[in-house]
């Protein structure tokens, strides 16, 4: 099932939710502190249960600062349902709210709406990193802000990120995106990858890299 990190200083609470969850099969981590956390570990997180009220590090400014790498629903549990706070929390990057003392039944009921709703959603996406392909509308985000990219530019991005790792020489980039009997030649691929990587450079450093006589990857 899903990998699930509870985040909360209350031990009792993450010994209710880690036993309600994996009755259900999901694997639960339990972590007191959001100051402990290891970022890159989130990576593996299909769903955090995330509690505002924490010492060190409070919820609302962990989502703040961490939200742009966590790609999973984020449902805060919190004793503060203040109009005010709701927004906050949503603001923060925050998916859904909890609201304290909540039943099992609930719980169980929103971790699964939400998995299933992910589950639908990344069959839409493409993650890489802080790259999001949404295959549906053929856009790719960056950090969460569109990229202006042309069709073409889009086409060669998201073959080379659908093949993480593999090199593509210019004919073949040419042949998969513009196919057999296009009037283009290799050279219109290299002013594409030019102006790739000056929109995608100017967010982060750009993954797709040359092979010195070979062609291109996404790194």
């Amino acid at each position: 099932m899903a990998q699930i990190l509870v985040i909360d200083d209350d031990k009792a609470i993450c010994r209710m939710i880690e036993t309600a969850l994996t009755r259900d099969g999901h694997r639960v981590q339990i972590k007191n502190s959001a100051a402990e956390l290891e970022i890159q570990a989130l990576k593996k997180i299909d769903l955090i249960l995330l509690d505002i009220m924490m010492p060190q590090l409070d919820g609302i400014r962990f989502c703040k600062e961490n939200r742009q790498v966590i790609d999973c629903p984020i449902l805060f549990l919190t004793a503060k349902t203040m109009e005010g706070d709701v927004v906050e929390g949503f603001l923060a990057g925050g998916d859904d709210y909890i609201k304290k003392p909540f039943g099992i039944a609930e719980l169980r009921a929103r971790v699964t709406a939400h998995l299933r709703r992910e589950s639908r959603d990344k069959h839409q996406r493409l993650i890489l990193d802080q790259c999001v392909f949404d295959l549906s509308e053929r856009t790719l985000a960056i950090k969460g802000e569109l990229t202006d990219l042309t069709k073409s530019e889009y086409e060669i991005c998201e073959l080379l990120a659908r093949n993480k790792g593999q090199v593509f020489s210019l004919e073949s980039i040419l042949e998969k995106v513009f196919g057999y009997h296009s009037e283009s030649d290799v050279s219109s691929i290299r002013v594409h990858i030019k102006n790739i990587r000056s929109k995608i450079g100017a967010l982060i450093d750009c993954p797709i890299v040359t092979v010195w006589g070979v062609g291109y990857k996404w790194k």
